[in-house]
């Protein structure tokens, strides 16, 4: 059986409860309840996690001490879910309090990267979320393990609810934990929701309505889509594209656009190009369809209506598809234009319509009846693209220097994470989530060739980790 990553054998020590200690200077009293949004509901009261490689080691008794403060500003992190009468959720800010979790290693910390990587380092913390046990139960929405490791060197893992908040948010509570740590001011976060509910206007634009990213299904629809989901096997595979072959594909991709004045990011031309190697990796008959979804941040694209301080889910995502002959032949630069294209479909009259859409499923009580458009078929005919390259992941210093490595976990469905290099450097590190058989066969020397024709390591093709 291939191996994509290794354990890090941990043993817990010491189990904490962090409380804020006070009412929220965000303006929540406690007891107070957030009423989540459309977006919130979507992701269902599951877990992220998130893990961050120290080479220096963390003080355990600082980290709470500052979290605490941290989460007189978060009061929604130190509640707990509840379901409203209509369905919905709320987060009820009681303050009952964060899990924060020290471990220590037999191990030594090992150099983490693309090339050698591990589980989340959560120990117990996965079994002990289960989505089934959060909604009126008295469970915590953040959890911390901190694991110091043998000789020097800690693990910090962080799981957040997904329902409170996406991945640029949770990157925000981070660097504003960070920031409180280190005596540092960070902008006030902005948790009322109902900021958000009322950007929603329905569209009367045909074309707006059949781009929604999201639809309603029936219970029975819903279900088997689930089940279907959680029969596939994947695993996650890294691989480190450097800055100079980035610019070496951007340039080839700009040699060959057509239309006078038309630009792609190096994010599109990377983009395009990893979705070009999957469907040759895949090997689709010629007439398939082959389908790429652009997870996007619908924060900035709705300007000024919504407070950049805005803190929640605000996400959605667009589609764009071609046959897989085409996908394989297509040159580089028409691609990446595809998916610029792909991206700015995302307008702000599309979003406010999505917004008015979630809020009439959550009144009449049916949100969880809401899914993915490509949901049903994602695995066999789909790959999504998540990018956090513009991400502080590099930044969260917590009194010990900023991380070495970042982990991802693996998801669902098939998905490209891209982010930045430790370095920052311009370059990029990606995830691929693939079925398992894909996930293997990237490894192999032909494919690693293919997946990097545009730079080189030392002479010889970038490797992909394992």
């Amino acid at each position: 059986m291939t191996t994509f990553r290794r354990v890090v054998e941990s043993r817990e020590e010491r189990s904490f409860l962090v409380r804020a200690g006070r009412a929220g200077r965000a303006g929540r009293a406690d007891n107070a309840r957030v009423r989540l949004s459309g977006y919130d509901l979507l992701t269902g009261p599951w877990y992220t996690p998130l893990t961050f490689f120290y080479r220096e080691t963390l003080d355990g008794a600082q980290l709470r001490a500052s979290l605490a403060r941290t989460l007189r500003r978060y009061p929604p992190l130190a509640g707990r879910l509840v379901r409203d009468r209509d369905g919905g959720l709320s987060a009820l800010c009681n303050d009952a309090g964060v899990r924060f979790i020290e471990a220590v290693s037999p191990e030594p910390m090992r150099e983490y990267g693309p090339q050698l990587r591990t589980e989340p380092v959560i120990g117990h913390l996965l079994r002990e979320v289960s989505a089934f046990r959060v909604i009126d139960r008295d469970t915590p929405l953040l959890k911390i393990r901190l694991t110091q490791m043998r000789g020097g060197g800690s693990v910090l893992g962080v799981m957040i609810n997904h329902s409170l908040a996406d991945g640029a948010n949770t990157l925000a509570f981070l660097e504003s934990w960070s920031r409180e740590h280190r005596g540092l001011p960070y902008p006030e976060p902005c948790h009322d929701r109902s900021l958000l509910d009322a950007l929603g206007q329905e569209s009367a634009d045909p074309a707006i309505v059949d781009a929604r990213a999201f639809v309603g299904v029936s219970r029975l629809r819903l279900l088997t889509t689930n089940i279907k989901v959680g029969l596939n096997k994947l695993a996650t595979v890294a691989t480190r594209f450097e800055a100079a072959e980035l610019a070496a594909m951007k340039r080839t991709a700009q040699k060959q656009l057509t239309d006078t004045g038309s630009w792609v990011s190096t994010n599109d031309v990377l983009t395009a190009h990893i979705w070009q190697v999957l469907g040759e990796l895949r090997a689709r008959p010629d007439d398939a369809a082959e389908w790429l979804g652009m997870i996007i941040g619908a924060q900035s694209r709705l300007g000024a209506a919504l407070p950049a301080e805005y803190w929640g889910n605000c996400v959605s995502n667009s589609w764009t598809r071609t046959s897989a002959a085409a996908l394989r032949t297509r040159p580089l630069g028409r691609l990446a234009q595809d998916v610029r294209a792909c991206l700015d479909a995302n307008t702000a009259d599309k979003l406010r319509d999505e917004i008015a859409f979630l809020n009439s499923y959550r009144r009449a009580g049916v949100s969880r009846h809401v899914m993915s458009v490509r949901a049903p078929d994602v695995f066999e005919t789909a790959v999504s693209i998540n990018n956090w390259s513009q991400f502080p992941l590099y930044r969260i210093d917590l009194g010990a220097g900023t991380p070495f490595w970042y982990e991802f976990p693996d998801l669902p469905v098939p998905t490209v994470h891209i982010a930045p290099t430790p370095a920052e450097d311009g370059g990029r590190d990606v995830y691929l989530c693939l079925a398992q058989e894909h996930a293997a066969a990237v490894r192999s020397p032909a494919w690693l060739e293919r997946l990097h024709a545009y730079g080189t390591l030392h002479g010889k093709p970038a490797p992909v980790g394992e």
